[in-house]
């Protein structure tokens, strides 16, 4: 892999969240950074514009669309100069609007939530993976692909079931392909984040609700978007090869699994 100075890196829903920390401490050693965003335009080029560095860009797309994700990868290709690390962290996040708790909502809702949930956190991370990886293999480079998945695989969604379900497939994915894409010298890892204190759930974080998500860990706070941010940047480096297939939990002992 090119020198910390030298690598280009796609980030996926970076506009705000986990995923413009990402894009900052890969941009802080050096890198050029794609920021890719899927509605939030302004918010994109907002993260673009505050990156140090140069030869950073923006790109839009649906990653629900296969042709969509398709392009992201070969503009983020021609753009960079070539991707050596995917960081896929858009997803159709969890929220009371897109709650499908089994004894409350309709058959035609459960499916449309399964579908836009599998579309985006499973299907369009598979779709770019597999982009990514062909362009790495035509140019006989090695690369990193690090999943964004969730606590929510190991623990359980109750309430948003499609989620907890597509992140466990997103860890099945990344160890399925750590397995298929080393032998080109791609290595693949995954990350789980618990609750993480973000712009979106900040209002979460307030009051009573607040105090519960933070004694969930004998730590008693939630995470950063930073903390995740150092995990993906230390999976991305050269001195990670060796963890290709790894899931790595990333919250604060508040859920712990054999």
């Amino acid at each position: 892999m090119p020198g910390p100075s030298g690598r280009g890196v796609l980030v996926t829903g970076a506009s705000r969240g986990i995923g413009r920390a990402v894009a900052r401490a890969f941009a802080e050693r050096g890198d050029r950074v794609a920021v890719h965003y899927g509605a939030r335009r302004a918010d994109a080029e907002e993260t673009r514009a505050a990156l140090p560095g140069e030869g950073h860009v923006v790109i839009g797309g649906d990653l629900g669309d296969p042709a969509a994700a398709q392009r992201i990868a070969d503009t983020a290709e021609e753009a960079l100069g070539g991707v050596d690390v995917l960081v896929n962290n858009a997803a159709v996040a969890t929220s009371e609007d897109n709650a499908h708790r089994v004894a409350e909502v309709s058959y035609a809702e459960w499916q449309r939530v399964w579908r836009q949930m599998v579309e985006v956190n499973l299907l369009g991370a598979a779709h770019l993976s597999y982009c990514v990886a062909r362009h790495l293999i035509d140019r006989g480079a090695p690369g990193r692909i690090v999943h964004i998945g969730s606590r929510g695989a190991f623990r359980g969604e109750p309430d948003h079931p499609a989620y907890g379900a597509s992140k466990a497939a997103l860890h099945a994915l990344g160890q399925s392909l750590a397995v298929a894409l080393a032998p080109h010298g791609i290595a693949v890892t995954s990350v789980a984040p618990g609750f993480t204190a973000t712009e979106r759930v900040a209002g979460r974080l307030a009051g009573e609700s607040g105090d519960a998500l933070r004694e969930q860990s004998p730590f008693g706070r939630v995470g950063t978007p930073e903390e995740v941010a150092a995990a993906v940047v230390y999976l991305a480096s050269a001195e990670a090869t060796w963890a290709s297939g790894t899931v790595l939990d990333l919250n604060g002992a508040s859920h712990l699994r054999l």
